[in-house]
């Protein structure tokens, strides 16, 4: 059997309607894990299910609130009900685009207080609506989706992925007695609808990134690129990893 086998497990993708979630869920399937993908767009979830499903594979779509406890709860449930339990939880779901350019001295309480709800507390209500399931059947994945851009000054949205890192690193340390790794993927620019809207290729951002990433002549990937350092860190290929950040940008931030 492949190290990288996802027979039998199931995942939850967060954001599962939006361009990564999507690669992310059709990674998973194809590696033979049932997926539901769970996103506050209940409509978007169905249809990117349903294109799954009509590939061949198991998929189902559910609406969630990542900022509400009952509403990832009822998330958990749909998974065990649909499929049985719940082994690999992918929190994806956050707020980049839709970020007002706020500067942290001018920063509106409401808006910080919306944007740390989904992009920090909502990994943490996800992870607690399903390390229950996961401990029934022996341990699970849980992988947090980080950028780059927590480990340079980018303003709110930076700062609630830099302290998503540490909620993956103490998370790491409290689950993994119970065979729970969990991991973050830091992505560079991903070539997504709310990519390119955060960042417009004319942007000087992308004029920076195209300047300094080693690997040349590229300023972002199409979220596909992320997709096999998800099945390292969801299979058996990754049992040895917890507690991780991995950078997936060209070599944009070098961590030492």
């Amino acid at each position: 059997m492949s190290q990288f086998d996802l027979g039998g497990k199931v995942a939850i993708v967060t954001g599962g309607a939006g361009g990564i979630g999507r690669a992310y869920g059709r990674g998973l399937a194809g590696a033979g894990a049932s997926v539901v993908l769970a996103d506050i767009d209940a409509d978007g979830a169905a249809r990117a299910a349903s294109e799954l499903e009509a590939a061949g594979f198991a998929a189902a779509g559910v609406a969630v609130d990542v900022t509400s406890p009952d509403s990832t709860r009822a998330m958990a449930r749909a998974a065990t009900e649909r499929f049985g339990g719940v082994d690999i939880l992918v929190n994806n779901a956050a707020l980049m685009a839709e970020i007002p350019p706020h500067p942290l001295a001018e920063m509106p309480l409401e808006l910080w207080d919306r944007v740390l709800r989904v992009n920090l507390t909502g990994y943490l209500l996800c992870a607690q609506a399903v390390v229950p399931l996961m401990k029934e059947r022996g341990g699970g994945k849980i992988v947090n989706q980080l950028s780059g851009g927590a480990y340079r000054p980018s303003g709110l949205y930076g700062v609630s992925k830099y302290a998503a890192g540490h909620l993956t690193a103490g998370l790491a340390a409290e689950l993994g007695p119970l065979g729970i790794n969990v991991n973050a993927i830091a992505p560079g620019a991903v070539e997504t609808e709310a990519g390119l809207r955060a960042s417009p290729e004319s942007s000087p951002f992308r004029e920076m990134l195209r300047s300094i990433v080693p690997l040349r002549g590229f300023d972002s990937a199409p979220p596909e690129d992320l997709v096999g350092t998800l099945l390292l860190l969801v299979s058996p290929a990754g049992q040895w990893i917890t507690g991780q950040v991995i950078g997936v940008d060209g070599g944009w931030i070098m961590r030492l």
